[in-house]
């Protein structure tokens, strides 16, 4: 019995948990999967079978599939729970350099960095940040996958130094500014015409800080901005900054800042004498 839950779904990515309660020791089968999915083990083992290579899997080895590829699977060791990452022909491209380049191999051997991008994964996926957190999270999973089974070509010559300050400071005018484009990673890299991988590389080595820390950085600024005007309602206020939730803004100002945003706005309130900030 196999089930599968999407934790996270987007046009270009979806990340889901899936679980088999399978015990069967022979192979089912033949399936054909469409799309570029890399596959990581939670707990449990089972084989997998494709352009006749068997792989054993487990939490030390995951694998990638792309499309077109037959596979067959087996569990004789009983159920198993993983994490499946799907990316759109796009994405894929951007990573590895050509939408249609396949793995040398299937088999992903599961590193320690690998174990701790799909971690963080899974816990920016319940942290609510889906859009930036999730997506740069997503993005470093690919990465570590593609460069581990996937032979690139020669890189061509990498933009200007100018070409990368000007892509920086157009995607921080978006964010500043509240586009609307701005509220996720995938939309923001469309609309100034890059990719979602390189504007995450190229911003992170720019600024000093990933594209998430930043938007954060810029949210909290906004409600620092808010409580200290006497922001009563935490619910729209997360809300208005675009937070999946209260929990979720509270989250992010506690973990940035040390503060509750009602202590914040305690700490913030005016000062006696002074004329309350409108």
């Amino acid at each position: 019995m196999l089930s599968s839950v999407d934790l996270v779904a987007r046009p270009a990515f979806v990340v889901s948990a899936v679980r088999c309660l399978s015990d069967h020791r022979h192979w089912t089968p033949p399936e054909e999967h469409d799309g570029h999915r890399i596959v990581l083990v939670r707990s449990g083992r089972f084989r997998r079978r494709v352009d006749g290579v068997d792989a054993e899997l487990d939490r030390t080895v995951g694998y990638v599939g792309v499309p077109g590829q037959e596979e067959c699977f087996a569990h004789p060791a009983g159920g198993d729970v993983c994490t499946s990452v799907r990316v759109a022909p796009q994405v894929w491209a951007d990573v590895a350099g050509d939408p249609g380049r396949r793995p040398r191999c299937s088999a992903l051997y599961v590193d320690a960095a690998l174990d701790l991008a799909h971690r963080r994964c899974l816990s920016a996926a319940e942290g609510g940040d889906v859009d930036y957190a999730l997506a740069e999270q997503m993005l470093t999973l690919v990465r570590h996958a593609v460069d581990r089974v996937v032979v690139r070509p020669r890189p061509r010559s990498l933009a200007s130094e100018s070409d990368d300050r000007r892509l920086v400071a157009a995607a921080r005018e978006a964010i500043t500014s509240g586009d609307a484009a701005s509220g996720a990673l995938f939309s923001l890299a469309e609309s100034i015409g890059a990719s979602p991988y390189r504007l995450s590389r190229v911003f992170s080595r720019e600024m000093g800080v990933s594209i998430t820390r930043y938007r954060n950085r810029v949210r909290l600024g906004r409600v620092l901005d808010r409580l200290a005007a006497g922001e009563g309602d935490l619910a729209a206020l997360a809300v208005d900054l675009g937070f999946a939730d209260q929990a979720h803004l509270s989250r992010t100002v506690r973990t940035e800042l040390g503060y509750t945003p009602t202590a914040l706005r305690r700490l913030l309130g005016p000062v006696p004498g002074e004329p309350h900030p409108r």
